[in-house]
């Protein structure tokens, strides 16, 4: 008789371990059923130089606000630089954006031109990673404008006139990491006017990290988790260090004006990687807006 009433309780403690293992796994199941979608955020972009932004984007958004403008599969929300389309160099290889070089040295050949996120940012942070070539050379810009040329339709200035450069760059390789002055031709730093410091860019072939933010006219360069330039727009230190550059009053008029009131009116403007005709890798690219 014992015997028998212990089969009967274990049967009823074993069915009642199933019917709790069951419940639990419904329960899971219904939750996976409800939960929230993965966050986005509404980005419009323009389809054709100086266009509206009308063509609205759903981007991925993490949860500390960042959101993600390559999706290692495809050029939505990208064209190139005074373009509606963009330029065949640039590929996707791999989940990173390359630019595929002439292997001259030269960029805006054929079939190449700067690439640009046509979507025009004003207080942000940018966070991405990039490679370089041995011996290559690129640059990443920010608050770019696109500028036509005077009498010419079709034909824009380049983009570097209208917006501040971080500069990608092989140091150990490339003859520029030994021009300029102090090393401010060198890896994240702003394209020769502040070096980066403490230089600490990897070799050729190597992924760095890095940022750069623009708040309120404050832009900080990082790179490979440092802080290592900033510097302040619109300032009277600002139009010092521009007319100490070769893109002073007198050299360059044009470039001194644009990157004198840099983001024009609204302080604002594009999202851009440089063709200077080498081969260069660009992923994890996002964007945090701060307005």
């Amino acid at each position: 008789m014992k015997k028998s009433l212990f089969t009967v309780a274990g049967c009823m403690v074993l069915a009642a371990a199933f019917t709790a293992c069951g419940g639990q796994k419904k329960t899971q199941e219904a939750a996976e059923e409800t939960a929230a979608p993965a966050a986005t955020t509404t980005i419009n972009v323009s389809t054709t130089p100086n266009g509206a932004e009308t063509q609205a984007l759903e981007l991925p958004t993490d949860a500390d606000g960042y959101i993600t403008i390559f999706d290692g599969k495809t050029f939505n929300g990208w064209r190139g630089y005074g373009k509606d389309q963009v330029p065949a160099r640039w590929t996707i290889e791999d989940g990173c954006i390359k630019f595929n070089g002439t292997g001259t040295g030269e960029g805006q050949t054929t079939g190449g031109g700067d690439l640009i996120f046509a979507h025009k940012f004003k207080n942000f942070e940018l966070t991405f990673e990039y490679k370089i070539s041995k011996g290559g050379n690129s640059g990443i810009f920010v608050l770019a404008q696109e500028v036509p040329v005077e009498g010419k339709p079709g034909e824009f200035e380049p983009i570097y006139i209208s917006a501040p450069e971080y500069q990608v760059l092989d140091n150990q390789n490339h003859p520029d990491a030994k021009m300029g002055k102090d090393g401010n031709r060198q890896a994240a730093s702003l394209y020769d006017m502040i070096p980066a410091k403490p230089q600490n860019a990897k070799p050729a072939g190597e992924w760095n990290t890095g940022s750069i933010m623009v708040f309120k006219g404050t832009v900080l360069h990082q790179q490979n988790g440092e802080n290592v330039v900033e510097y302040h727009l619109w300032t009277p230190r600002w139009t010092e260090m521009l007319q100490a550059s070769k893109f002073s009053e007198e050299a360059w008029p044009l470039a001194f004006s644009l990157l004198n009131n840099l983001g024009g009116d609204n302080h604002e403007g594009f999202i851009g990687f440089q063709d200077h005709g080498d081969d260069v890798w660009f992923r994890n690219i996002k964007v945090k807006v701060m307005d």
